[in-house]
């Protein structure tokens, strides 16, 4: 029998591309983890999590274990609702939908605005799992470069022009993470963001926003594209992954009522409700702001152990951006292949992300790797920057 034959053409076509993850090195035992985009594992509140889940138990009984899942499920999008308002989003009711992670979240708006006639834009470098999921749907991908200030928006312009003159097709949307970018960990200024919004109206594109660590800042806070948008160009995905827990698989997305309509018909019954239920009771006693306060204090101190550590060990020819807050430090290391440095970084028991994974030509990422300071505890991170600048 052959298997592919049953396929789809449109997955024949997407079965092309790598398999999600192949990015994701095997590591070997006691590696230090400066790769992992997870959080602090002493930051996650697995006791918390436990006591919500047995109080809804012992409150509900079966109710959450059902296709419906518990009447706390609402409770958890008003939830949500009141915390995209204090962040200077308002939405109703109809213009929310809960999702199983970002990434899902993601997958559902190229779902509904994709197909392999459809030109999608996005940053670059980018998020790779974004870049795996478009490639399903299209094989027309754009990249616009980001600096020191995220995305440059007059870059995008000449690009959209460029199209408009030749008869190209323009691009159904932008995906971008404004704010601590994944993997630079660079931040879109207020005026960057502005012209990507006018940009979205003159040439008549959506904006899908990934806001997966905009509530990470060590310093003050930078407002959602989304808190601009006053035509109702951006969709913005949200997650509890980053300031809770990742596999609660809890996200969202914000935008347009007749958007969340078409995006609520296909993920019909994809939903978690017993992990929904669980985080609702979580966020009923605990103080968001404060443990927010917590998070920041922990990894901004971890940034500081990293920067201070790539002044110390690393080469003066090695450059890197400062982030103001998130997960990540993005590493430029001239005339060095990061993917081939890497088999040398896990011999020494030290992890990162090659910078090609994050590029669609890959040859552009030749210099670049990532770091997360999220995961490790300082000792570690000191450590493995010590043992990553001998190897550089």
């Amino acid at each position: 029998m052959n298997v592919k034959s049953f396929f789809s053409e449109h997955i024949k076509a997407a079965l092309k591309n790598d398999p999600p993850g192949a990015w994701m090195p095997d590591l070997p035992n006691g590696c230090i983890r400066l790769s992992s985009g997870y959080p602090d594992p002493a930051l996650v509140p697995a006791v918390e999590i436990k006591g919500a889940a047995v109080r809804l138990l012992d409150e509900e009984q079966d109710l959450p274990l059902h296709y419906l899942g518990s009447p706390r499920i609402e409770g958890l999008k008003k939830q949500i609702q009141k915390r995209l308002a204090e962040r200077g989003i308002e939405v109703m009711e109809d213009q929310l939908l809960i999702t199983s992670g970002a990434c899902q979240a993601i997958d559902l708006i190229a779902r509904i605005l994709l197909d392999d006639q459809a030109v999608v834009a996005v940053e670059s470098p980018t998020y790779m799992e974004a870049l795996e999921i478009f490639q399903n749907y299209t094989d027309q991908i754009i990249s616009i470069p980001v600096d020191s200030e995220g995305l440059q928006p007059e870059r995008l312009e000449e690009i959209l022009n460029q199209r408009k003159r030749t008869d190209l097709t323009l691009p159904r949307f932008f995906y971008t993470i404004p704010t601590f970018q994944n993997p630079t960990g660079t931040t879109m200024t207020i005026e960057r963001r502005k012209h990507l919004l006018e940009l979205s109206n003159e040439f008549d594109f959506l904006i899908l926003e990934d806001d997966a660590y905009g509530e990470l800042a060590f310093g003050k806070s930078t407002l959602p594209l989304k808190s601009l948008d006053n035509r109702g160009r951006v969709l913005h995905v949200g997650s509890l992954s980053k300031v809770v827990a990742p596999g609660m698989r809890i996200g969202w997305i914000a935008g347009g009522s007749e958007f969340i309509k078409a995006l609520e018909w296909f993920k019909k019954d994809l939903d978690h409700p017993f992990s929904q239920s669980t985080m609702a009771v979580y966020l009923e006693n605990v103080d968001l702001e404060k443990r927010l306060d917590q998070l920041k204090d922990v990894y901004r101190a971890k940034c500081d152990a990293l920067i201070r550590s790539l002044e110390q060990f690393l080469p003066k020819s090695v450059s890197w951006y400062v982030p103001e807050g998130g997960y990540f430090v993005w590493i430029r290391v001239p005339g060095v292949d990061t993917s081939h440095l890497l088999s040398q970084a896990l011999a020494k028991g030290v992890s990162y992300v090659p910078g090609k994974y994050f590029f669609l030509d890959e040859k552009d990422g030749t210099e670049f790797l990532r770091l997360s300071f999220s995961y490790a505890d300082e000792k570690e991170i000191i450590e493995g920057i010590r043992r990553l600048g001998q190897i550089i």
